[in-house]
């Protein structure tokens, strides 16, 4: 496995809104499948499933029986990995740039 394909799988999931607003309703609470699929009244539980399936498989949620019931718990450190790997840098890195042309502007400079 490449250093990539965990992040490869991370963006897969994230590509599609119902993975994403799936991930929106585990922020706050754990939830079970059945509460997930009341979430999506013009998606089928079969179809829920799946995208939980793509998520779990990314890592980014985490599945735990409880007798019957299936609980949904998101696991956001995927997320902050990519944070941290790609957004951080890239948004320090763009103030910067801005800071510099700023201080540029004031001086009379530019």
């Amino acid at each position: 496995m490449s250093i990539h394909e965990p992040f490869d799988a991370i963006f897969k999931a994230l590509a599609s809104p119902v993975r994403r607003q799936i991930l929106d309703d585990l922020k706050d609470q754990p939830l079970t499948t059945g509460a997930l699929c009341g979430h999506f009244a013009d998606i089928d539980r079969c179809t829920v499933m799946q995208h939980l399936k793509v998520l779990e498989e990314a890592g980014l949620v985490i599945a735990e029986r409880r007798g019957r019931e299936r609980w949904n718990h998101l696991d956001a450190m995927p997320i902050q990995e990519i944070h941290d790997r790609w957004i951080g840098p890239h948004a320090a890195a763009a103030t910067a740039r801005l800071a510099r042309f700023k201080h540029s502007v004031e001086a009379g400079q530019v």
